[in-house]
């Protein structure tokens, strides 16, 4: 689930460059393919959950992987499973 942008929170700060907020918001909603990468995400890869994640290295059984929990202990990298 994409989290709502607040209301609080400018856009853009005083130079014109986005705050990381709006950033990090418009990278989820702009990219919503299969996440790809070398190795487990586990510990690696932030994202939010229901995300998939793509071990391009993997052998047949371990090579997708969907994010199940938000954050593990405040980490937004953990909670990695393999299906």
């Amino acid at each position: 689930m994409i989290t709502a942008l607040s209301q609080n929170i400018p856009l853009v700060n005083e130079k014109g460059y986005l705050n990381p907020i709006p950033y990090n918001w418009m990278l989820e909603v702009s990219n919503l393919g299969i996440l790809q990468g070398s190795g487990s995400p586990e510990g690696v890869v932030v994202a939010l959950p229901t995300r998939l994640y793509m071990d391009i290295a993997g052998a047949s059984g371990s090579i997708l992987y969907i994010k199940r929990d938000t954050d593990v202990g405040g980490d937004r990298s953990q909670g990695w499973i393999l299906v």
